[in-house]
């Protein structure tokens, strides 16, 4: 997301960097590009022919996404982006800047014509990036001052999170922040000197001092007058981040105290009276709340329950979550929850399904299971290729009836339009949703639910269950109403990683809800990875929007792999673990450090940035490091490999000073950390009778368990199974019906074919070793 603030720098401190600076011109030579685009006159005849047969395969019914146009609708402008498949990119394909992608090309030219590289970040549903596009990318002095001075290069941080990372690294370095879009200023030689996130376009717009053309103007007049500066400063810029990047030395396994610093550090930080933690703007946070159930249920904590429960509802509760479609948007501009950012991203929701589900598992409140369906099926719904693989995201604008672009005015309502669309409900609908005729959202109302449906009920002379029948049905009716409204943008392109947390958010719906059609959206999403994110030498790729672009990175790889896993204990079908190993083989080939423990985030033979990471915290998104010592830890686990928990060790080792000294930033790895400190459960359900299976299923369902995996098999197919997941060996049905073997670490309880028995083995919780923690 772009943050409201302007992140300026004093330009007198800015850090500049360039290629040959000794032969610098004074006058800018002008690339090649679209000849239309202001500050372009070299023209490339074959580029040209290239835009317009790359536009003119786009079809009669495409609309150019610029304010632009010929009188015949077509776009005045189109540059090279017009032949990429990012819908981000292609967003920009018609703005008057004359951008280049990503790739040697931008730079040779950069070198070759002794100018800086401006590379501007984001992704398609980005709010403030489309305000920065409006207001400079759109304006044609704008446009033309940078395709005069500058190579200008675009790039969607979802493909690109190796970029994206690396960069916004600098961003942070610069200006102790960052967000996106984000704005760096480069040499040839992709050394960062200037860095930001969003610039308003000229000097006094939105308060600024200096506006983007200002700052720009004076980049390039310091890139083309202090050269020998601008180089040295660039060049040490770069050694910092590569020092940043490079890893500690390992410093072995962390015991359980990272566990016990980083619940009471969350104590501190929880919000007592709005849940979550810290003050506004507020962000879920997935990983922390399965830590604070991870750590209620290893110590008894009540607190730790308490905190992850009451963040779960004020979540819930808030115009965060969209109580007419299901699923939560990005985040929360408030402290209380109420005034989201109106984008929904795949990989949030994902991770959010999981915590409902978790939570409702810990605490046995109903609500929480049924904001895990409505946001499942909302998923299945509206966010689910044909092909069966997930959606990126959607936008946070969208048009209104005058056909102007406003941030969620798709997902608000007034008491007007509420009584059109519900007549005699209408008024049940805006109690309990809290709507009024001022609104609290520029003139309309985000629907949120201050106030319990029993209140509500009681206030309105009716029951509860007869209220909640009203709301439900209403919810329907506003559902079929607004999908009559101009829908937000949709990003379709399918990334592998967030297909993975989507995969495991739809296969731990399945078996913790008992919904079969769950477990089928999730192998309908692993059957189109696995078949058509290949390149042709196999290798998995991170991106599909028509082709595969862009081989994966560590999260896609770690992600997918856990999916696969969730898959296979919710089926049984040993499809899906025979290819979570072989990704796991794959990952370890081409990312593991092996002599620091971890994995980079590229693959050894992935493009030469100017660093190498090895990512180390869990933000939105998990660090693929995170995900991988679990996924080592359950793979060890299955097949009774030693090695792989070694690596695991491995993993852990090398962020060991890390959990010890910020835990709070590696939520997700200390939830592997309690894993691997915890006696995990081995369980084995050997049939012969699927049907027999249910009552030992509900058993799992019901039980908070966190740290185990789960083998189906049936008895026939025990052997077979067994040569590739060892747990397997030797767990045959005894009798008719279902054995249950519960096993720790090979240990195994008495067998059973009672679930209620099973229910008992299952319930006995390892407290946490030494040091004992106190209450928080």
């Amino acid at each position: 997301m772009g943050f409201r603030c302007v992140l300026l720098l004093l330009l007198a401190q800015c850090r500049c960097g360039s290629a040959t600076p000794e032969n610098l011109e004074p006058e800018p030579v002008v690339t090649v590009g679209d000849p239309n685009s202001p500050g372009v006159a070299r023209v490339d005849e074959a580029l040209v022919q290239r835009l317009a047969a790359a536009l003119g395969e786009k079809g009669d019914d495409y609309v150019p996404r610029t304010e632009h146009l010929l009188e015949s609708g077509a776009p005045r402008y189109t540059n090279r982006l017009i032949l990429e498949t990012s819908p981000y990119l292609l967003q920009h394909a018609h703005n008057p800047v004359n951008w280049f992608a990503w790739g040697e090309e931008a730079f040779e030219r950069a070198r070759a014509e002794n100018k800086p590289v401006l590379l501007s970040v984001g992704y398609s549903t980005c709010h403030w990036c489309h305000v920065m596009e409006r207001e400079s990318f759109e304006d044609e002095e704008i446009a033309g001052y940078i395709n005069a001075h500058f190579i200008p290069i675009k790039v969607d941080r979802e493909e690109r999170p190796d970029i994206d990372d690396l960069y916004m690294s600098a961003v942070h370095r610069l200006t102790g922040r960052g967000g996106w879009p984000m704005t760096v200023v480069m040499t040839p030689d992709r050394d960062p000197f200037f860095g930001g996130t969003y610039f308003p376009p000229r000097d006094g717009a939105r308060g600024s001092r200096q506006g983007f053309l200002t700052i720009l103007r004076e980049l390039d007049r310091r890139y083309r007058e202090e050269p020998a500066a601008v180089v040295a400063e660039a060049q040490g810029l770069s050694q910092q981040i590569q020092a940043m990047s490079a890893p500690r030395p390992p410093s072995g396994v962390p015991d359980v105290r990272p566990l016990v610093a980083t619940a009471r550090w969350l104590a501190r930080s929880y919000d007592e009276r709005l849940g979550g933690f810290g003050r506004a703007p507020k962000f879920p946070q997935p990983s922390r709340v399965l830590l604070l159930l991870r750590y209620h249920r290893r110590t008894g904590d009540a607190r730790a329950l308490e905190m992850a429960s009451a963040t779960l509802r004020a979540m819930a509760a808030g115009g965060m979550y969209d109580h007419v479609g299901g699923g939560f948007h990005r985040y929360s501009t408030d402290a209380r929850w109420l005034v989201p950012h109106f984008e929904k991203m795949l990989y949030d929701n994902a991770q959010l399904a999981v915590a409902y589900l978790e939570g409702w598992q810990a605490s046995g409140d109903a609500d929480f299971a049924r904001v895990a369906r409505e946001t499942l099926d909302y998923v299945a719904r509206e966010m689910t290729a044909p092909h069966g693989g997930f959606y990126s995201a959607t936008d946070a604008d969208s048009r209104t009836p005058g056909g102007e672009l406003e941030e969620g005015w798709f997902f608000t309502w007034t008491p007007a339009e509420l009584r059109s669309a519900l007549g005699d409900t209408a008024d049940d609908v805006i109690a309990y949703y809290g709507v009024t005729p001022r609104g609290n959202f520029e003139g309309r109302s985000i629907l949120f639910t201050p106030r319990s449906i029993e209140v509500v009920a009681e206030e309105r002379g009716t029951t509860a269950a007869e209220l909640r029948q009203r709301i439900n049905a209403a919810r329907e009716t506003l559902w079929e109403v607004r999908g009559r409204r101009p829908p937000p943008l949709r990003d379709d392109k399918i990334l592998a990683g967030w297909n993975g947390l989507m995969i495991s958010a739809f296969a731990r719906g399945a078996l913790v809800l008992g919904e079969a059609r769950y477990a089928a959206q999730a192998e309908r999403a692993a059957d189109f990875l696995l078949r058509e994110l290949r390149d042709d030498e196999g290798r998995l790729m991170r991106s599909h929007l028509g082709r595969a672009r862009h081989r994966a990175y560590l999260p896609d790889y770690a992600f997918l792999i856990a999916g696969l896993l969730d898959l296979y204990e919710a089926t049984g079908n040993a499809r899906w673990a025979d290819a979570a190993i072989a990704l796991q083989e794959e990952q370890d080939a081409h990312f593991l450090h092996a002599e620091g423990g971890g994995y980079w985030m590229t693959a050894h033979d992935a493009e030469e940035l100017i660093a190498r990471d090895k990512p180390s915290s869990d933000g939105a998104i998990p660090s693929g490091n995170s995900l991988a010592v679990d996924n080592l830890l359950r793979l060890a686990e299955l097949r009774a490999d030693d090695a792989l928990r070694e690596r695991a060790e491995g993993v852990l080792g090398a962020f060991g000073s890390v959990l010890r000294e910020r835990g709070p930033g590696l939520t997700r790895m200390l939830a592997a950390l309690d894993r691997y400190h915890d006696a995990a459960r081995e369980i084995v359900l050997a049939y012969e009778d699927t049907e027999a299976l249910a009552p030992f299923l509900a058993v799992l369902r019901e039980t908070y368990l966190p740290n185990r995996v789960v083998v189906q098999v049936r008895g026939s197919e025990v052997d077979a199974l067994a040569s590739r997941l060892r747990l397997a060996t030797g767990k045959r049905v005894q009798g008719e019906g279902v054995t249950a073997y519960v096993c720790e670490r090979g240990r195994c309880e008495q067998p059973t074919s009672d679930p209620e028995v099973f229910r008992a083995q299952l319930s006995v919780v390892r407290p946490l070793a030494e040091p004992a923690p106190s209450p928080l």
